[in-house]
């Protein structure tokens, strides 16, 4: 009989490994502390029609692919039916071999659907078939998967004006073992380039907080409302996707006066939007550090590079990649701040551009106060770099140039509710490194030890790191 692609031991080349997966890793819960999930989709309990609702309906990953095959728009994001759509990217599929959409897409069928099936365009009807009856039964509404996939935590990404009314209506129906939490993204708070756009979002900001914004003292008064409106509804994360950090130098009158020039909906120089960004910046670090929550930076990406596709779609549609931004000193110079008024929350630092690796984790190692085990941390392999290659140079840049027994681990990233087998597939690999040192004597073959490692890593350092509201670091609620 044939071994199915996506078999038990996939990716698990030695005995220690699998033995490490299998009674280590596999069976503990999953922290997903970023994601783009919808919450209304979970509160409401979401059901999906079809594999292509739930599946290619915003994953722009999968999106890119079948653009460079050659597959016209209007069965990617046009009006072609659901079923035109999905038979398109069945035919995509096996010309995706060796990119990380093909272990991604294989492992998504098989966890949670069961199906062990190549996706081609011979198998797409009974694929389709299949998995579309799985989605009509209770077990795979959104609720349902988040419980199959074995999810304690999600947190969603959401912004200081929004009500959070989902998470409240979620929360008060004591929806089982998952617990959805959201956090803070206020990027469109620095986001000055378009004035008409800025003043829309102080009204917006305004009507959340309750606060008149006539000054830059009531903008920030209004911000530090809505993030203590978070906290009471138990964030303790907060989010930024940035190109680089934000660190210029700036006196606060200044920052007054240009403040003042944005609130009469006058442009500014960027130089003077630098400034403004980079206050604001250590304006959310100092009240992340006040709440005790983990600041989450993403830097790297040079979005939006297509102008005809970005005035037809708009953005997070697919065209986006890495870019070659200075990292390095504004972002040792942002963290430095801080630190220097001892404000410097527990921090976790995303790079997108690969060369960046070491730096990233040399980075952490200048901010540890030895107060807070791993409070600098350096995050998983991001975006483009999450899969195996990428997954595997974050873990080796972390392993010998910080301490990698502290890490926090994967999160999905994701827009798509069946993106959860990434938090498998990082498993799998971090098994396969550390079982394959171990039958090779690079570190000790002592399962109990390196076991209790693994699982620090895939669950127990996140739940301990984040502090959430009613979660004990030994699990013991």
């Amino acid at each position: 009989m044939t071994k199915p692609f996506i078999h038990p031991d996939f990716l698990l080349d030695t005995r220690t490994a699998k033995k490490l997966y299998h009674d280590f890793a596999e069976g503990l819960p999953i922290i997903d502390y970023h994601c783009h999930l919808s919450p209304r989709d979970i509160a409401v309990n979401r059901s999906f029609d079809n594999l292509s609702q739930i599946w290619l309906a915003g994953d722009h990953y999968k999106w890119r692919a079948m653009r460079a095959c050659g597959v016209d728009e209007r069965f990617i994001t046009g009006n072609a039916s659901d079923w035109e759509k999905f038979e398109q990217w069945a035919r995509t599929v096996p010309k995706t071999i060796r990119n990380p959409l093909y272990h991604w897409t294989h492992f998504e069928l098989k966890s949670p659907f069961g199906v062990s099936t190549l996706l081609d365009e011979r198998s797409a009807k009974h694929i389709w078939e299949t998995c579309n009856a799985k989605l009509a039964t209770p077990a795979f509404t959104t609720q349902g998967i988040l419980k199959r996939m074995n999810v304690e935590v999600v947190c969603t990404t959401d912004d200081p004006v929004d009500t959070l009314e989902q998470h409240t209506a979620y929360r008060a129906k004591g929806n089982g073992k998952t617990r959805m939490l959201p956090a803070f993204r206020p990027d469109k708070a620095m986001a000055v380039e378009d004035v008409n756009a800025y003043q829309s979002y102080l009204l917006a900001l305004e009507h959340a907080s309750g606060v008149g914004i006539r000054d830059y003292d009531s903008f920030i008064e209004a911000i530090r409302i809505r993030h203590r409106y978070f906290h009471e509804h138990g964030c303790r994360l907060s989010d930024h996707g940035l190109e680089t950090a934000y660190a210029e130098p700036y006196t606060e009158p200044e920052i007054r006066v240009i403040f003042r020039q944005l609130r009469k909906g006058k442009s500014i120089s960027r130089a003077d939007a630098m400034k403004f960004k980079s206050a604001l910046m250590i304006e959310f670090g100092i009240m992340n550090h006040e709440k005790g929550w983990v600041q989450q930076l993403h830097l790297g990406a040079m979005r939006n590079n297509n102008t005809r596709m970005m005035r037809t779609l708009g953005p997070d549609t697919g065209y986006d990649s890495i870019g070659d931004f200075e990292i390095g000193r504004p972002l040792a110079r942002y963290l430095d701040r801080l630190d220097a008024q001892d404000k410097l929350p527990k921090t976790i630092l995303y790079n997108l551009n690969p060369r960046d690796n070491e730096l990233m984790a040399t980075m952490i190692g200048n901010f540890q106060d030895g107060r807070t085990p791993g409070k600098l941390q350096y995050g998983s392999a991001w975006w483009f770099l999450d899969q195996a290659d990428g997954m595997r140079k974050q873990m080796d840049a972390l392993s010998n140039m910080g301490i990698l027994s502290r890490f926090v681990g994967m999160l999905t990233d994701s827009r798509s509710f069946l993106s959860y087998p990434r938090h498998e597939y990082f498993r799998r690999l971090l098994c396969n490194i550390l079982g394959t040192e171990m039958e090779k004597g690079l570190i000790p073959s002592d399962l109990k030890l390196v076991g209790a490692m693994v699982q620090d890593i895939s669950y127990r350092n996140a739940r301990a790191y984040f502090g959430f509201p009613g979660f004990t670091p030994d699990g013991k609620d």
